[in-house]
């Protein structure tokens, strides 16, 4: 589900120029969410909370600088500080499930749906691509996915990722280097 919807039935967006801009904001806040989560659910309520914690800070938000910038920043702390908190929590699984997989000799992960990330990646991207941005390890992924999809400047990424500028650069090298090899390959693979 998108919030697009949502966005022209706020009456305040009109008379006011931080309101209307940030839920400009707010399909690709999602789509990042949905691609940092891998659960539309979990997305929805990861906006839901930058949006409540972005609204409430406004008046931190210093105007001249990058709104958009700003509300990844929020978007990507949140997430950082929800995946450190699951990773205190107690590890649940359904055991019954398990051990009817076992028993019947089933793939555990053959039975699992595509994540949303795949399904808005196959959409939109080719198969090629698609497979090559998944085999990126995590940080350059996120990298040239805040670059090459969301087009936030470097600046805008060192801010949103808590990384120096350098640092980006490298990862967005290394990462397009990968990329384009990992393309290559497959191109090559499939050549007569």
């Amino acid at each position: 589900m998108r919030f697009g919807r949502w966005r022209s039935a706020s009456p305040s967006s009109d008379s006011d120029p931080f309101t209307g801009e940030a839920l400009e904001l707010l399909d690709a806040l999602y789509g990042t969410a949905v691609r940092l989560t891998r659960n539309p659910d979990a997305a929805q309520d990861l906006v839901q909370d930058t949006y409540l914690k972005a609204f409430r800070a406004r008046g931190t938000f210093r105007s001249g600088t990058s709104l958009k910038a700003w509300l990844y920043t929020i978007l990507h702390n949140t997430w950082r500080n929800r995946r450190r908190d699951q990773g205190r929590s107690r590890v649940e699984a359904d055991s019954d499930l398990m051990e009817l997989t076992v028993e019947r000799g089933e793939d555990a992960l053959s039975s699992v749906p595509d994540d949303p990330e795949a399904l808005l990646l196959r959409e939109t991207l080719s198969e090629e691509l698609r497979l090559a941005l998944e085999r990126l390890p995590e940080a350059f992924r996120e990298a040239v996915w805040l670059r090459d999809v969301e087009e936030l400047s470097y600046q805008e990424i060192a801010a949103v990722l808590e990384i120096p500028v350098g640092t980006v650069m490298s990862r967005l090298s290394r990462g397009r280097k990968q990329l384009y090899n990992s393309l290559a390959a497959a191109r090559h693979a499939t050549k007569p």
